[in-house]
């Protein structure tokens, strides 16, 4: 018999980035009374991860829990960014309704569209929570209507028409009922959770039956599958079987050693847990996401929609440049095949593949973003290595056409910087689809866009919004192929030959475009030490000194001013490497070189790529 447990509340928080999700967990952490009076408590205690800290975002879902009045609720805080979705589209299996966190000055952003469409679909009560209240710009009663005309675009039932608002300042550290309420809890929010979002349900007497939705990775435990109990009970040292809705042949016999459940920030041994827990399990090496832990009498896989594909790829390969091996600590290809594969228990969005050259990996993931936070990690974890330019990966249809993934794109820009946009991403196979004004001085911008269209694009966008622009993306689906893309306009300035960067051959160089490099800098044949100011490649010789002569003049003691160089980022590096180059990453450089470093042989390959192109 089906039975609720009225002493547990399952929620998920989602929001577009950076509207307060994890700012709102540490506010309802505290409040709850998990940490002591005088404990010294850091901000966003959620992000875990140095990356996540240093960005403001986060990346993986994250399990909490807090005590309210006698009632355990459940907390997941989900990532924001699209490149992250294949997260938050999981995490929505172990809940029984979500917090959907909306900014009262940015109001109804494109993530916020995909998260609650999700949420929609599984038919999850939703509380609407307007954060940020408190901001000077906030309009709160405007923000509404976008929400509820979202609600009516996504097709939302009566009853998730009917959904409650709070108004809150994660911040501050209250959430209130009426705008003009003057309390200053959590307290409306936690009352809200607890009369509005249903308790789990399940049979106590069936057989066991535990969805595993999220994987940690713990160096001393292995794989922990982490779920939510919908049947029966799970005790340690019980036997079980572990089955998956989409892999009918699969079926595991293995043997419950270890269960936590979440309590505030730590996981605690538990001896069994029962309908509605929100369970870790491990002990379990080859548990996977979707797959379903069932008594061996009647093993159920429960159903479970498969993760959304990856749309860009890029190589990871062996550096193998002049200066390789002498900065990293991971440098081989077994290391870097390792790392990969690793990098797999915990990502389900991520795809790596062997390719027929065994120094050479093929990456896929959901975005460039995605991508280049696994690389940022891996160069902190002492990793050298290079990578390609990103690629998009193209589906072909019956009849042989080639489809590519396109994006949704919604732009915010101050007015002036419109007709830049406009142009540019009119460059890239963009399509305007909608413009108008909001409030600010700015414009927001919609338009559907081939995924090889951003490529590289964010750069340009800073530049051409002096940094006061906002760009949000989201998946949108395969459309046929919309045509060829020119990404650079300008060609690269290609170190001559190896040594040592000298002020004197950089004072010359400078003239040729804008450099990336310093006095005193390694550089080697093939290296790209700069952006030439035209559309081809050339060729300087940096580590050219000036001969010594009798003769004096008057000026030629002056010193050489030189221009401060271009301090290349990561993402800004991976947005300006071309087809043709590739970006040696090590942990404490960044360089980027030509895929073929000798002069000669680089002209030839040009010459036969030029003559297939004509071929065509």
């Amino acid at each position: 018999m089906e039975i609720k447990q009225e002493k547990i509340r399952n929620i998920a928080i989602i929001a577009h980035v950076d509207h307060g999700k994890t700012t709102l967990v540490d506010g309802l952490l505290k409040q709850s009374g998990i940490f002591r009076e005088n404990q010294a408590v850091v901000e966003r205690v959620m992000d875990s991860n140095d990356i996540e800290r240093e960005r403001g975002i986060t990346i993986l879902s994250k399990n909490t829990a807090v005590n309210y009045k006698g009632t355990k609720i459940n907390i997941i805080d989900t990532p924001g960014h699209a490149d992250f979705g294949g997260e938050v589209e999981r995490v929505l299996k172990m809940v029984n309704g979500v917090v959907m966190l909306v900014d009262a000055f940015e109001g109804v952003m494109p993530q916020t569209k995909f998260v609650l469409m999700k949420a929609l679909q599984l038919n999850l009560p939703v509380i609407v929570c307007i954060n940020k209240t408190d901001r000077p710009e906030a309009r709160p009663q405007e923000v509404v209507d976008e929400v509820l005309e979202l609600l009516m675009d996504l097709g939302a039932s009566d009853e998730q028409l009917d959904c409650p608002f709070v108004y809150a300042s994660a911040r501050d550290g209250y959430a209130r009922y009426n705008l003009e309420d003057t309390n200053m809890d959590m307290v409306p929010l936690f009352e809200t959770i607890i009369n509005y979002i249903p308790a789990p349900t399940g049979d106590p007497d069936k057989g066991t039956q535990v969805l595993i939705s999220t994987i940690d990775y713990n160096e001393y435990v292995g794989r922990i599958g982490v779920g939510k109990v919908d049947n029966g009970t799970i005790k340690v040292n019980q036997e079980a079987v572990v089955v998956n809705h989409h892999d009918p042949d699969k079926k595991i016999k293995v043997k419950i050693s270890k269960l936590y459940e979440f309590e505030g920030l730590n996981k605690i041994e538990v001896q069994e847990a029962t309908v509605g827990s929100i369970v870790a399990i491990s002990g379990i090496s080859d548990i996977h996401i979707g797959d379903t832990i069932c008594s061996p009498d009647d093993p159920a896989p429960i159903p479970f929609q498969k993760i959304s594909e990856p749309t860009i790829a890029m190589n990871f390969i062996v550096n193998d440049s002049p200066l390789a091996g002498l900065e990293g600590k991971y440098v081989t290809s077994r290391h870097l095949r390792e790392r990969l594969y690793r990098e797999l228990n915990t990502d389900v969005s991520l795809r790596v593949e062997d390719t027929e050259d065994t120094d050479t990996f093929k990456v896929s993931g959901r975005g460039e973003l995605h991508l280049s936070v696994l690389i940022e990690n891996m160069r902190r974890e002492g990793y050298e290595f290079a990578v390609s330019k990103a690629e998009v990966l193209y589906h072909k249809d019956e009849n042989g056409k080639k489809s590519e993934p396109i994006e949704d794109c919604y732009i915010d820009v101050p007015d002036e910087f419109t007709g830049a946009v406009i142009e540019k991403l009119g460059q890239r196979k963009g399509e305007l689809q909608s413009m108008g004004s909001i409030a600010g001085g700015y414009t927001r911008l919609h338009f559907v866009i081939p995924s090889r269209g951003l490529i590289g694009y964010r750069g340009d966008f800073l530049t051409d919004t002096k940094g006061n622009g906002i760009i949000n993306t989201s998946f949108n689906g395969y459309a046929p192929y919309k045509g060829d893309i020119s990404y650079r306009k300008q060609g690269s300035l290609i170190a001559f030959e190896a040594g040592e960067a000298v002020t004197y051959g950089l004072f010359s160089a400078q003239e040729r475009g804008t450099l990336f490099i310093g006095p005193g800098e390694k550089v080697y044949s093939g290296m790209v030490i700069g952006q030439s100011g035209k559309s081809e490649d050339i060729e300087l010789n940096v580590c050219k000194k000036k001969h010594l002569t009798n003769t004096r003049s008057s000026s030629a003691d002056e010193a050489l001013t030189l221009t401060p160089k271009k301090e290349m980022s990561l993402e800004q590096a991976l947005d300006f490497i071309d087809a043709d180059e590739l970006l040696e990453i090590t942990p404490t450089s960044l360089r980027i070189r030509k895929k073929i470093l000798d002069p000669t042989l680089r002209k030839r390959a040009e010459i036969r790529a030029a003559q297939m192109n004509q071929d065509k």
